[in-house]
């Protein structure tokens, strides 16, 4: 499964975001020129972060953004969802996957290996914070056990 800009980019915000003071607005300009995103594509990401309630807005002077709850609450998945990406790994279509990928709706040979994969890496994003990416504590854990 390949992320899309859409949710590598929300992520690097995110996380861009998490790094500074808590409860310290932030501007996208700011974490625009910082990660190197656009602004434009930013605000459009902001603006469905919002919605979901991961973020809040601070308007006025020294306003911007800021995480709506402690960075150890958000985990990655949430905000790969947040702005839409999907966390799955077949091609099938529909919102639970009930339609196949081949003609005639019929599911692939390997439909349930990739269903599993995505569901593998959606488990794994729910258990990362947005507190673990900024403090680089990922570098730090210790491999998994086959």
């Amino acid at each position: 499964m390949q992320l899309s800009t859409k949710g590598r980019y929300a992520v690097m915000a995110m996380t861009d975001l998490a790094a500074r003071p808590e409860g310290r607005p932030v501007t996208l300009a700011d974490i625009a020129a910082r990660q190197e995103i656009s602004l434009a594509y930013l605000e459009q990401l902001f603006s469905r972060l919002r919605r979901r309630g991961v973020v809040e807005s601070v308007r006025g002077p020294g306003g911007g953004y800021r995480l709506a709850r402690p960075a150890d609450e958000i985990s990655v998945a949430e905000v790969v969802k947040a702005v839409d990406e999907p966390l799955r790994a077949t091609r099938c279509s529909g919102p639970d996957a009930k339609v196949g990928c081949m003609v005639g709706v019929a599911r692939c040979l390997t439909h349930d290996l990739w269903e599993a994969t995505g569901r593998q890496i959606e488990q794994f994003l729910a258990g990362i914070s947005l507190a673990d990416v900024a403090s680089g504590a990922l570098g730090r854990r210790p491999a998994v056990a086959a």
